[in-house]
C-alpha cells in the first residue's frame, strides 16, 4: 500500500478535503472517458485539470495503467499558447465538453467542480500551481513589475 494515496497526496497540494479530492478524482476519470469518447476535443475545468497536473507526474500509471490499458489511446495534455484565439478555442472545447458530460451521463455535472462557461472564464487561473507548504509565496513588489514593463517595450 502507499504511503501517500494519490488522493491524500492532491488533497494536500491543493487545500482540498480528502472528500473533495475524491469527487475530483471521480470527475477527472469521467472527463478522460469523455476525452475519449466524445468525438470532438474537450477541455477541463480547473479542478480537473489540476488532477489531471497531478497524474501526468505518475507516468508509469498514468500512460501504461491508465491511457493504454483502461482508455484504450494515448490522451495527450494540450495547455494554451496563449492569446485571444486560444481562449476562444478552449471556450467552444469546454461548452462542448460540458454538452458531451450531459450526453453520455445523463446528468448535470456537479457546478462546484464544473462551473458554468462564465464563471470558469471569470475564475480562470485559481487554482494551486505552487505547493505552499513547500515553497514562500511573496507579493511582487509594485517597482519590480513596472521595472520589468519598462525594459521589455
Amino acid at each position: 500500500m502507499a504511503q501517500l494515496p494519490f488522493t491524500s497526496r492532491l488533497a494536500g497540494e491543493q487545500g482540498w478535503t480528502h472528500a473533495f479530492a475524491g469527487r475530483a478524482v471521480r470527475e477527472y476519470k469521467r472527463f478522460m472517458g469523455l476525452a475519449a469518447v466524445a468525438g470532438h476535443p474537450v477541455s477541463p475545468p480547473e479542478v480537473v485539470d489540476q488532477v489531471w497536473h497531478l497524474h501526468l507526474v505518475y507516468t508509469k500509471s498514468y500512460w501504461h495503467d491508465f491511457c493504454r490499458d483502461l482508455l484504450g489511446k494515448e490522451i495527450h495534455h494540450c495547455p494554451t499558447t496563449g492569446g485571444s484565439a486560444e481562449n476562444e478555442k478552449f471556450e467552444d472545447w469546454y461548452a462542448r465538453t460540458l454538452e458531451s458530460y450531459r450526453r453520455v451521463f445523463h446528468e448535470e455535472p456537479p457546478a462546484d467542480i464544473w462551473p458554468s462557461p462564465a464563471r470558469k472564464r471569470r475564475e480562470s487561473g485559481l487554482g494551486r500551481w505552487i505547493d505552499p507548504a513547500a515553497f514562500w509565496l511573496l507579493p511582487r513588489p509594485a517597482w519590480l513589475g513596472r521595472l520589468i514593463r519598462k525594459f521589455s517595450s
